[in-house]
């Protein structure tokens, strides 16, 4: 280990802010090493993040990127099924996954002593996970269960609706679940041959973050990693994927559902991750629903009663992103009012600038918001690899700089350019019939 140590690189880029130090390393086969020193507790976060998501598949391997999370935990040479978990539960840390349209990541969370048994399963599975044809049917049949139950919930079947209106031809229109009919005829060699493509040294970033001496974690890292080759060039294993077209006006669709609610999701295309109007959108979102005194709680919830929730949602992506609006009207509530009550905010953003003293509001919303997220070990580990792998890891530092340098002015025309009516896509789950009038009670009736 010593010869290790003292054989180590410069790194290639090094920031320190606030108690944390981060240093950004490149191993001989191409992985990115994202080490991030925070001292604070005696814990480690090891998170391995691959460049890969349901924005990469190709139409019929619509959700395998989720599908292979799930098999990435069902056994491997070294360690067989539930091993990993046994594992980590021995140690006393926990684990666990999860797949975006641009990013799958595997992340461990242990005591800062022995936190280098989560770089050995990693390194394992990277390179030899076994995806068993038995395993595969039988998890196929929970991801199949897990896509029905999704289906059988009024909101995510208006926001699979509204997305898939959005995007005619991009990926992104898919939810990153996928498709039952995709699931049900994939092969363990589809699979097989994905995992190939995307799951190598050359298209992965390790972040280690936490309680850590930054030489020692780099040549741990070089000892389980280097000597897996790199794998295919992510742009010769990136599929094509056609560019969306712009929107040539509003677009509505509807969905009937067996209750009584009446739900509103409102979407318009904005912008990829870390670009100017991604920071403006954050704040538009806090400005709308970021807490009580925000536009549209103010206007829907406690002034008009039209809505018992409003929130929105800033939905930046790699390759184009998302700005969403959702609200649920009040029982007996006229759903045409609601809405046009929400243009009504809209168009006063789009023409007006807002007024220093909300600006302030919104800020200091923003500044709490980022020190919450930047709480615990695993957050800041979550925070820095994701803007690594979807733009860069400096991202994760600058972000709040980046939305409190937002302006009226900017913000006003952010508003007007992009949350136009033309551009967006309106999206309605109502009741599937109306509740039948009741007959007038008789005279001395009880109730």
């Amino acid at each position: 280990m010593g010869e290790l140590l003292s054989a180590q690189p410069a790194p290639l880029a090094r920031l320190q802010k606030d108690g944390t130090i981060v240093s950004e390393h490149r191993l001989a086969n191409g992985m990115s090493v994202l080490l991030v020193e925070r001292h604070a507790d005696p814990v480690v976060a090891v998170m391995l993040w691959y460049k890969v998501g349901a924005r990469n598949e190709r139409e019929h391997e619509a959700g395998v990127s989720h599908f292979l999370e799930h098999m990435m935990f069902k056994g491997s040479p070294r360690f067989a099924k539930g091993e990993i978990d046994r594992l980590t539960t021995t140690l006393g840390g926990s684990n666990n996954a999860f797949t975006s349209s641009d990013h799958t990541a595997y992340w461990f969370e242990l005591a800062s002593d022995r936190w280098e048994k989560a770089l050995e399963i990693e390194a394992d599975r990277m390179r030899a996970v076994l995806l068993d044809a038995k395993e595969f049917d039988s998890e196929r049949a929970v991801v199949l269960e897990e896509l029905a139950m999704g289906l059988d919930e009024p909101w995510r079947r208006l926001t699979d609706l509204v997305q898939g209106t959005l995007f005619l031809r991009h990926p992104y229109r898919r939810p990153v679940i996928g498709h039952a009919d995709a699931l049900k005829r994939m092969s363990v060699a589809d699979m097989r041959d994905y995992h190939r493509r995307f799951y190598h040294p050359g298209n992965a970033t390790l972040v280690i973050c936490g309680d850590i001496d930054p030489a020692d974690a780099l040549a741990k890292a070089r000892a389980h990693f280097e000597a897996i080759p790199a794998g295919v060039p992510y742009v010769e294993a990136d599929p094509f994927r056609p560019a969306e077209e712009p929107a040539s006006g509003e677009r509505r669709v509807q969905v009937k559902w067996d209750d009584e609610g009446k739900r509103l999701c409102m979407a318009w295309p904005t912008a990829k991750v870390g670009s100017d109007d991604d920071a403006t959108l954050d704040v538009i979102s806090t400005l709308l629903t970021g807490g009580r005194l925000s536009r549209l709680h103010r206007r829907l919830v406690v002034e008009t009663e039209l809505a018992s929730s409003v929130s929105s949602h800033n939905d930046a992506r790699v390759e184009g992103g998302v700005f969403w609006i959702f609200a649920e009207c009040s029982q007996g509530a006229d759903p045409a009012r609601l809405e046009a009550e929400i243009d009504r905010e809209l168009a006063a953003l789009a023409e007006e600038k807002v007024p220093s003293r909300e600006l302030a509001r919104v800020r200091s919303l923003l500044e709490a918001a980022e020190a919450y997220d930047h709480e615990t070990t695993s957050d800041v580990a979550e925070q820095v690899g994701e803007a690594a792998v979807d733009a860069h890891w400096k991202l994760a530092f600058e972000s709040l700089g980046n939305a409190l340098a937002v302006d009226a002015t900017r913000l006003r025309d952010c508003a007007r350019r992009l949350l136009g009516r033309e551009r967006r896509v309106v999206g309605w789950c109502l009741p599937a019939a109306a509740p039948a009038a009741r007959k007038p009670a008789r005279k001395g009736a009880r109730r």
